[in-house]
């Protein structure tokens, strides 16, 4: 099986998504956080002053339609200084990089992260075929889409699962559960939540987001039924590609959730490097 998904599709998915997760969160959320955003050359620019995590301020999905050139980028970094972001990370899928992009990273201030992430797609018939095939039981593991009155314990799990504080990022989470496109699940593990994953809808498109599974409840299979139950959702709604990112390994190191998707189906498309803004003095 190859999948052909271009990098302007898998990169809007994404940079939707994640604009969408944070610019529609509780409006206490946004003051605390100290959060701004702006759409800039096609892409989406999201800062977070007050961000402990380091995690959320980015920016992403550019190169589409508009190239990505000196002047958009310094656009994106004179909108980072204004809003006094501490630090930011840019996401440029490495088809979309300029040739140039070294002497623009010199102008601006950025530098090459140690981490990069590996953007995966997937037919959503092909998932759902592997989530079906016989063995794929998990151990104990129910899926099922959130409620609302879950959301609030929903966002607590994930936050907690990904070794971040729960206040207030548990409640920019919860906010997500009810709104447009969002399709959030959770594994429950003898009737406690243990698990959480949600999916973003945008055209054909299936945008992952947010797969984690509670420290003491891993190796039963958890995540795999997240992914699996997301699939099949996103086959009832007529999307017809799945798209994901995860960490990419380095050498000595396992990453479960890359390999978890790979045998669900997935393909990597392409590594793509974080590039890590700062302000200059």
């Amino acid at each position: 099986m190859t999948t052909v998904v271009q990098p302007s599709v898998a990169e809007q998915s994404e940079a939707e998504a994640l604009f969408q997760f944070e610019t529609r969160a509780p409006e206490s959320v946004r003051t605390a956080l100290g959060m701004s955003a702006a759409r800039i050359g096609g892409g989406v620019v999201l800062s977070m002053t007050d961000d402990v995590t380091h995690f959320w301020s980015k920016a992403l999905g550019f190169g589409v339609g508009t190239p990505v050139t000196a002047d958009l980028v310094r656009e994106v970094c004179d909108f980072y200084r204004a809003a006094g972001t501490p630090r930011a990370v840019l996401q440029i899928a490495p088809a979309f990089l300029p040739e140039d992009w070294a002497d623009i990273c010199e102008r601006e201030g950025i530098t090459a992260s140690d981490s990069a992430w590996v953007k995966l797609v997937c037919p959503v018939e092909e998932a759902v075929a592997r989530a079906d095939a016989p063995g794929r039981s998990p151990d104990g593991i129910r899926v099922a889409p959130v409620e609302a009155e879950q959301a609030a314990e929903w966002g607590e799990v994930m936050m907690t699962a990904f070794g971040m504080p729960v206040e207030p990022y548990a409640r920019m989470a919860a906010g997500s559960v009810e709104q447009p496109g969002w399709h959030p699940h959770a594994a429950w593990l003898d009737g406690e939540l243990v698990g959480t994953g949600t999916m973003y809808v945008r055209g054909e498109t299936a945008q992952f987001f947010a797969g984690s599974v509670a420290a003491h409840a891993r190796n039963r299979g958890g995540q795999t039924a997240l992914l699996a139950a997301r699939a099949r959702r996103a086959q009832q709604l007529g999307c017809r590609t799945l798209v994901a990112e995860t960490g990419a390994e380095t050498p000595g190191t396992h990453n479960p959730s890359l390999h978890n998707m790979l045998r669900l189906g997935f393909e990597v498309a392409y590594e793509r490097r974080n590039w890590l803004w700062k302000p200059t003095a």
